[in-house]
This record gives C-alpha cells, structure tokens and sequence, in this order.
C-alpha cells in the first residue's frame, strides 16, 4: 500500500491504493496546483492596503501569504477566484475582476 501522496504517481499499481485513492495524510493540496480553475482573479492593490490581514484568514485556499504580520502578493497556484477576499476587504485594496488568460 502506498504510504504517503508523494509516492503516488501514474506507475502505481491499482492494487497499492487505498479504498477510493484517499489519501490519509495532511498538507497535501499543495502538491495540487488548482488556480487553473478560475475565471475571476484578486487584484492587490498594496497603496490600499493597511495591512489589516482581514482577508488572510478567510482565504478559503490559504492563497495570502503572511510574512512578519505584513502581506504579500496572492498565490495564484492555488487561488480558485472565489471573490472572499475582494468581499472581505474594508479599503478596497483588492479588486476582483475577469482574467485574461
């Protein structure tokens, strides 16, 4: 039976799969890049922003990094564009619009 996700790839036996292919460790979706799905995209607008961290922490995807209590740029890797952020935000400094791909 394969024990951890990394070892998963296209070569693994069916038999060495768990029940459903669930994987039964955490940390895991990031070894899935899942942006691709969006059609909205986040625009930080950093001028705006007071650093309020308002939109961290309800980042369903964990797609606003926080570095020393300040934060930066979206991880588009993993951001599906569901707009919480943009709705969340009391300055304005994100703006969410259609991407242009």
């Amino acid at each position: 039976m394969a024990k951890c996700a990394k070892d998963i790839n296209e070569q693994t036996p069916w038999q060495e799969l768990t029940p459903g292919g669930e994987i039964y460790e955490g940390g895991t979706a990031r070894m899935t890049i899942t942006g691709e799905w969006r059609a909205n995209i986040p625009v930080w607008d950093p001028q705006k922003c007071k650093q309020c961290l308002l939109c961290a922490p309800f980042c369903p995807d964990a797609s606003i990094p926080v570095t020393d209590g300040r934060r930066g740029e979206f991880d588009f890797d993993h951001c599906k564009g569901c707009g919480i952020c943009w709705k969340v935000c009391p300055f304005g400094a994100i703006d969410f619009v259609k991407e242009e791909k």
